[in-house]
C-alpha cells in the first residue's frame, strides 16, 4: 500500500478542509465559525457547471464538520449583475433590458417577481432537491440594506490603488482613470453604460454619467444622464474586480473555489482584500471549466446548458452530486449520456463501499468509500437494492401500455423487492431516457478477460438463438463453461460483469432473453473486440 498520508476520508476534499484549518491556525483568525461562499449565477438558465460551485464548497463545510469546527455554506446571488446577453430560450423581446440588473427587469415567464430571482431560483430548487444545505444571500438585497456599505466605502476612498493593483496583475488600464463602482442609471435603468466620475465621502454617494460602455465586444451608447448614486441604497455595485473582496469581508468568508475563466478576478480581490480591506481573503481552490459534447464552454449566454433539472429527469440527486465531487481540477466534458454513465457509477460506488466489489486497491477502495460517503452528505450510504442497470436494459424492452407493471413484475421474478420508493424512481429515470432518446449508451466495460474467456463468448453469441427460452439460454451458458474447462463461478462472474458490471445478479439465463438477444449478442461481441485476445 503506498505510503502517502491519508487525511480524513482520503478525498480533496479532506485534503482541502485541512489546509482551511491550518492557514486560519497560521493567521490567528477564531475558528468559532468558518463560513465557505458560492456564487450563484442569475444571468441565464444555470447549467451542471453552476451547480458544481456549490455542491464542492458545501462538501468542504461538510468535512469542517467532520472535523469537528462548526461551519455553513453562504449561495450568494450575483442579482445586481446586467444581463449582458439574452440567452437561448428567452423571448428576444428581453432585448429591451440588456444591460439592466438582472433583479430590475420582469420575469419573461411570470412565476417570479423578477428574471434574476427565477434564474438563480432554478438553482436554488436543484440544491435543494439534492439536499444541499445553504445559507441564501441575495446580492440586491445586500446592496439595498447597506451591508456592503462600509467596505465599498473603503474601496472608493482608495480607487486609484486599486486601479493600480489591477493593472498591475491584468494590464487593464480602465480602473486608473474610473471608480471600481458601476450606478444604476435613473434615465435609462442600465448598469454598465455609466461611468463613475468621483465619490463624496461624507454624503457615501457616487457621481456618474451616462456615456455608453462596451459589452462582450459591442458598445452600447449611454443616455447621457449625470447624477449622483448613494452606496447605501443599492443604486450600484462594486465591479467583479472589487465586489468579491467586500462580501468575502462583509460575511467572513474562509473558503471559496472559481473557475480558471475568473482567475485574474480572483487574483485581483485577493489583494484587495488583503491591502486595501486588511482583510485575508479566504482559501481558494481552482477548478477547470465544463464543457458541451463539442468542447466548448457551456456558457448561460450561449444557451449551451444542461440544467440540473434535465439531470433530474434521468438520474438521482446523487448521482449528479457523485460526478460534481469526483474530480475538481480536471475539465468535465457533459452530454446527454453523461447521467446514464453516472448512475452506473452510482451503483458501482455503492456496491464497492458495502464490499460486494473487491477492488484489490486499498488506497483506490479508501477515497472511493470517503467520497461515496461525501455524495450521502456523511450520512448513511445504503446499499444497491436493485441495480439500475437491470432497470435501464428492462426498459428499453418494455411494452409502452404497461412498461413499468412490466419492469417491476420481471424485477420479481429476478427476486427483488418492488414496494420502494427508490425502485420507483429507477424506473422513471430509465423509463424517461428510453421515451426521450431510445437505446442508452453501452456499458463503459473495463474487466479484463483471457482468451479462453473470450473465445466462450465467441461461443456463446454464435449458439445464442431468438428462439430460445430464460432456461434453454442457461442451458447453453452451463454447457459452454463446461466446453471450455472454465469452472462456473468464473464463468458467471465474467459474464455478469460484462452484462451489468457487477460481479453476481439474477439468474442469468432469463435475463438475458428478457433484456433481448440481439442486445446481449452486441455487449457480448463488444466485449470480444476490445479485449487482447
Amino acid at each position: 500500500m503506498s505510503q502517502e498520508k491519508i487525511i480524513g476520508r482520503g478525498t480533496w476534499i479532506d485534503k482541502i478542509a485541512h489546509e482551511v484549518i491550518e492557514r486560519e491556525k497560521r493567521l490567528g483568525r477564531p475558528l468559532d465559525v468558518i463560513y465557505t461562499e458560492s456564487g450563484l449565477g442569475a444571468s441565464g438558465f444555470p447549467h451542471v457547471g453552476s451547480m458544481a460551485d456549490a455542491v464542492r464548497a458545501y462538501a468542504v463545510t461538510l468535512a469542517l464538520r467532520d472535523m469537528g469546527y462548526e461551519s455553513h455554506l453562504i449561495a450568494f446571488s450575483d442579482d445586481m449583475d446586467g444581463l449582458r446577453k439574452v440567452p437561448e430560450g428567452i423571448p428576444k423581446e428581453m432585448e429591451e433590458y440588456l444591460l439592466q440588473p438582472v433583479s430590475m427587469i420582469p420575469d419573461p415567464f411570470g412565476c417570479h417577481r423578477s428574471y434574476g430571482e427565477h434564474m438563480s431560483g432554478m438553482l436554488i430548487e436543484a440544491l435543494e432537491t439534492a439536499g444541499i444545505e445553504f445559507i441564501h444571500r441575495s446580492g440586491t438585497e445586500m446592496y439595498k440594506k447597506g451591508e456592503l456599505a462600509e467596505e465599498i466605502n473603503t474601496i472608493l476612498r482608495n480607487w486609484r490603488r486599486i486601479g493600480e493593483i489591477i493593472y498591475e496583475e491584468t494590464g487593464q488600464e480602465k480602473y486608473l482613470h474610473r471608480l471600481p463602482y458601476y450606478p444604476v442609471c435613473r434615465g435609462c435603468g442600465r448598469i454598465y453604460t455609466t461611468v463613475a466620475k468621483e465619490y463624496d465621502p461624507e454624503k457615501r454617494r457616487v457621481r456618474y454619467v451616462c456615456e455608453g460602455g462596451e459589452v462582450r465586444g459591442q458598445f452600447y451608447p449611454g443616455c447621457g444622464y449625470e447624477g449622483w448614486a448613494d452606496i447605501s441604497r443599492g443604486e450600484g455595485k462594486l465591479s467583479w474586480k472589487s465586489e468579491f473582496a467586500a462580501r468575502w469581508r462583509r460575511q467572513g468568508i474562509r473558503f471559496e473555489a472559481y473557475g480558471k475563466d475568473i482567475a485574474d478576478s480572483v487574483r485581483v480581490n485577493d489583494r484587495i482584500a488583503e491591502e486595501i480591506l486588511g482583510y485575508p481573503p479566504p482559501h481558494h481552490a481552482r477548478y477547470e471549466l465544463f464543457l458541451d459534447e463539442a468542447g466548448k464552454k457551456i456558457a448561460k449566454s450561449r444557451g449551451n446548458v444542461y440544467t440540473p433539472q434535465v439531470w433530474y429527469r434521468y438520474g438521482s440527486p446523487e448521482s449528479l452530486i457523485l460526478f460534481l465531487l469526483k474530480r475538481m481540477t480536471s475539465t468535465r466534458k457533459i452530454k446527454v449520456d453523461t447521467v446514464v454513465v453516472m448512475m452506473r457509477e452510482l451503483d458501482y460506488y455503492r456496491n464497492v463501499y458495502h464490499g460486494r466489489i473487491k477492488l484489490g486497491n486499498p488506497l483506490k477502495e479508501t477515497r472511493m468509500r470517503g467520497l461515496i460517503e461525501y455524495v450521502y452528505k456523511l450520512g448513511e450510504v445504503p446499499p444497491v437494492k436493485v441495480p439500475y442497470e437491470i432497470v435501464l436494459n428492462l426498459a428499453v424492452v418494455a411494452p409502452p401500455e404497461n412498461a413499468e407493471d412490466f419492469i417491476k413484475k420481471r424485477l420479481e421474478r429476478y427476486g427483488y423487492a418492488t414496494d420502494d420508493e427508490e425502485v420507483d424512481k429507477l424506473i422513471e429515470y430509465a423509463l424517461n431516457w428510453v421515451r426521450d432518446y431510445g437505446r442508452p449508451p453501452m456499458l463503459e466495460d473495463t474487466h479484463e478477460i483471457d482468451e479462453t474467456m473470450a473465445d466462450a463468448i465467441r461461443d456463446i453469441v454464435e449458439n445464442l438463438s431468438e428462439e430460445m427460452d430464460g432456461e434453454e439460454i442457461q442451458g447453453l451458458l452451463f454447457e459452454t463453461a463446461r466446453r471450455h474447462n472454465i469452472p462456473y463461478r468464473e464463468f458467471f462472474k465474467n459474464l455478469y460483469m460484462i452484462i451489468l458490471g457487477l460481479p453476481r445478479g439474477p439468474r442469468l439465463g432469463p435475463l438475458i432473453k428478457d433484456i433481448g438477444i440481439e442486445r446481449v449478442r452486441e455487449i457480448l461481441m463488444r466485449k470480444v473486440g476490445n479485449s487482447s485476445t
